[in-house]
Parts: structure tokens; C-alpha cells; sequence
């Protein structure tokens, strides 16, 4: 079977995919992100448990990306707009990174992946915006999609 851009029309004209003929379904997308702090940035946040004179980094980050799910269908011009079911980010310090892990799930008939990518990307954006005053060398790394289930194809990878 051979593969085509689902958002791509027979004329080659952009649109949204028309999901009217598809069964609502339990559908869960998991996304992660690195922020790359380097050594001397995480140090700095443990000592001061995480809070910059902006406020605690880990906090408003995870609502960042909790807010940045729902929104998702504004930001990317083709997503359908989904009923967020359940939304959970976690960070985590690993050695000089903060690695960011978004869970999404919905009752619909679309997938969840873009809003758990957007969920991520959002979050580290915010915590480069938080400690950017202690360096702009922070990278932002590896934004990808770790599994999804509940479509026509299950992803683990």
C-alpha cells in the first residue's frame, strides 16, 4: 500500500482530513523533549530548587504544555480541534538535562500526537524562556514521538 500526505487533496490543495466516517476510539500519544541546561545552569537550579526570579521553572512549565495541548488545533493550521480526555507532563533532571515527557488522551476520532508534541516543544520552550538569563547556549533536543495507540495504526518507537 503506498503511502500519501493525508493532508494533501487529489488537486494538491491543503486541507483537513475528513474524519466523519471514522469510529470515536481511545486514543493515548506520549512525546518527549530534552532540554540541554549543561552543568553549571543545573546546578544552579537544584540549589535554588528549581525557582528563578520569573518562578518555579518546572511548575510553569508543565502548565505551559498543559495549556499549549488545548490549544494545539490553533497553532497547527490543519489539526482538528480534540476534547482532551487527560493531559499529565512530567519533567525529570537527568544529569545536565531536564527530559520532558508529555502524556495525551482523548474519546475521538483523530489522534492525540501533535497535541502531545506541541505539549513538549511549549514546555521546553518555557524553561529555555525561564533560565535563558543564566545562558543562551541551552538547546532544546530531540522532540519526538515516543507511542501512540487507538487509530488504524498503533506507533511504539
Amino acid at each position: 500500500m503506498k503511502k500519501s500526505l493525508s493532508h494533501i487533496d487529489e488537486k494538491g490543495n491543503p486541507g483537513m482530513v475528513d474524519v466523519s466516517g471514522k469510529n470515536v476510539t481511545s486514543r493515548t500519544a506520549i512525546a518527549q523533549a530534552t532540554v540541554i541546561l549543561g552543568q553549571e545552569i543545573m546546578t544552579q537550579l537544584k540549589t535554588s530548587g528549581y525557582q528563578t526570579r520569573k518562578g518555579p521553572v518546572i511548575h510553569t512549565a508543565v502548565i505551559a504544555g498543559q495549556m499549549a495541548v488545548k490549544k494545539t488545533s490553533d497553532l497547527i493550521p490543519l489539526c482538528h480541534p480534540l476534547p482532551i480526555e487527560g493531559c499529565a507532563i512530567d519533567v525529570e533532571a537527568i544529569e545536565e538535562n531536564l527530559i520532558i515527557t508529555c502524556t495525551v488522551k482523548t474519546l475521538a476520532k483523530t489522534g492525540v500526537e501533535m497535541e502531545a508534541l506541541t505539549g513538549v516543544s511549549v514546555a521546553a520552550l518555557t524553561i529555555y524562556d525561564m533560565v535563558k538569563a543564566l545562558s543562551h547556549r541551552i538547546r532544546i533536543h530531540n522532540i519526538h514521538l515516543i507511542s501512540k495507540t487507538g487509530g488504524k495504526s498503533d506507533f511504539n518507537g
